[in-house]
């Protein structure tokens, strides 16, 4: 775990090498972690990243046989807990971004990735199904042909190509330029108004979810509560005094 307070990120670092395999234990210690920036008045915008230039390989699949039955349903949860927070969440893919390490980079707002890198749900090659909700999230993004040919048939996918589907949001040169791509977008989105951006990942992220009808309808909601906002006001003075904004979060 890293924070740059002066910076306002939250870093949570992958660090099992050589791959960085995510164990059954992890999953809660990175829900929990996530839980714990999100209540950090010092991270305005956290970032998952793994250490030694590799992402992750995916799970610890030989223990996998280890686990009792009834503990692996509720999976999806843990890994959703980027989804959930309330600030905006990066993740920054390099190398290898497979199985539940690409189920919990799809949980994130952003998915910036190195142009070498590669993304897979891979566990029909071994007799199973992806169990973290990387399939439902997939399909949504890409539409149900391209995703049963991804999924399927456990195709590893170029970031660039991820890029042109919609999986990836950025692509950056090397891992030096990934980096630097991260501390733009975390700048950017620590300059906006913390309010409105909670609004509006909640709003956003509830369009899979719910109808037209009550998605505009939660929308309207979010707009007329925000209109209470110190930071709207703010907002409104500085653009009329052609100045930048100073943001609260009040």
């Amino acid at each position: 775990i890293e924070i740059d307070a002066e910076a306002r990120i939250g870093t949570l670092w992958l660090d099992r090498p050589p791959l960085n395999i995510v164990s059954y234990r992890a999953r809660e210690q990175i829900c929990a972690i996530i839980e714990e920036f999100d209540r950090d008045d010092d991270v305005g915008v956290v970032v998952i990243r793994g250490k030694g230039g590799v992402f992750t390989s995916g799970g610890d699949v030989k223990a996998f046989p280890d686990i009792p039955p009834n503990g692996m349903s509720d999976l999806a949860y843990n890994i959703a807990a980027p989804e959930r927070c309330s600030k905006p969440v990066i993740a920054a893919i390099e190398k290898y971004c497979f199985g539940v390490g690409f189920e919990l980079a799809l949980a994130c707002d952003f998915r910036l990735a190195t142009v070498d890198s590669l993304v897979a749900l891979p566990e029909s090659a071994i007799g199973q199904m992806p169990g973290s909700g990387g399939g439902v999230r997939v399909v949504r993004m890409i539409g149900l042909t391209r995703a049963k040919d991804m999924i399927m048939l456990a195709k590893r996918i170029a970031a660039p190509e991820a890029k042109d589907w919609g999986l990836v949001t950025e692509v950056a040169e090397d891992g030096d330029a990934l980096g630097a791509l991260v501390e733009d977008y975390a700048g950017k989105l620590n300059a906006l108004a913390p309010l409105s951006l909670a609004s509006l990942k909640r709003v956003l992220n509830a369009t899979y979810d719910t109808s037209l009808k009550v998605a505009m309808e939660l929308e309207g909601q979010a707009y007329e509560k925000l209109r209470g906002t110190e930071d709207y006001m703010e907002g409104i003075n500085a653009f009329a005094e052609k100045r930048k904004a100073d943001y609260k979060g009040k």
